[in-house]
């Protein structure tokens, strides 16, 4: 068994080199709720150092808001900025020799395209003008994220969370409200759950599927370095294999 361990980073976190070093994939802000030229060549370059499997982590433009404010845009509007971030990250990993494997949303332009099948749509659509071809979305949660890439024509790669908690419908808890985030114990402990068993413990305490290829931590909190090698060190002691897909 093999699960992808990735990381948000790019994004200003004092602990990017030491996620680097441990997770597979690394999503690489590019520029719209974080990033810019010089962030994302250091990423990639930490990246090629390290053999991560980089990819574009696009958002909605709102540095103010980190990209975890609910806006709205048309639809042509979303394609084309997603396009523009992928493509600026693009034309950094070409001068750096870094080939991009995966594009996966930020914040609520990722929350909002669970369930918006026409937000979802132009997203997995700029994906696909992109030409990278591994797309990261919702696992499970009846998620129309996997669904819009597939049409699309990409590879969905379908996503669990280690450090976040999950509402009943297998959708991410509000950021905000109690059990939205895990400490770095219970995030270990959910993250090898979701792995092995595919499967996890909603906040209200239900059993929620999550039926993931690709597992996610948070690179931008402040247990990040000890989040990301607590959990390497416990998927391996499980007996799985970390590695990009």
């Amino acid at each position: 068994m093999s699960i992808d361990l990735n990381a948000d980073l790019g994004e200003g976190s004092a602990h990017e080199e030491t996620v680097m070093g441990v997770v597979s994939s690394a999503n690489i802000a590019c520029g719209g709720h974080a990033g810019d030229a010089g962030t994302m060549r250091d990423s990639l370059r930490l990246a090629a150092r390290f053999g991560v499997a980089a990819g574009a982590h696009p958002g909605f433009p709102d540095r103010e808001g980190f990209g975890r404010r609910e806006l709205h845009f048309p639809p042509d509007d979303v394609r084309t900025f997603v396009r523009e971030q992928i493509e600026a990250l693009k034309a950094v990993a070409a001068r750096e020799g870094v080939p991009l494997r995966h594009v996966k949303p930020h914040g609520m332009l990722y929350n909002m395209a669970v369930r918006d099948e026409t937000l979802a749509r132009a997203v997995a659509q700029a994906a696909a003008d992109s030409g990278v071809p591994l797309y990261f979305g919702l696992a499970g949660g009846g998620s129309v994220m996997l669904r819009e890439a597939r049409a699309a024509g990409l590879r969905e790669i379908g996503e669990g969370f280690a450090d976040r908690g999950y509402a009943p419908d297998g959708s991410l808890w509000p950021r905000g409200q109690t059990g939205a985030l895990l400490d770095a114990a219970a995030a270990t402990a959910q993250g090898v759950r979701i792995a092995r068993d595919g499967v996890t413990t909603a906040v209200t305490g239900e059993p929620v599927a999550v039926p993931a290829r690709t597992l996610c931590l948070h690179g931008d909190g402040a247990e990040a370095a000890e989040l990301a090698r607590a959990l390497r060190a416990a998927l391996e002691a499980a007996g799985l294999r970390v590695a990009a897909p």
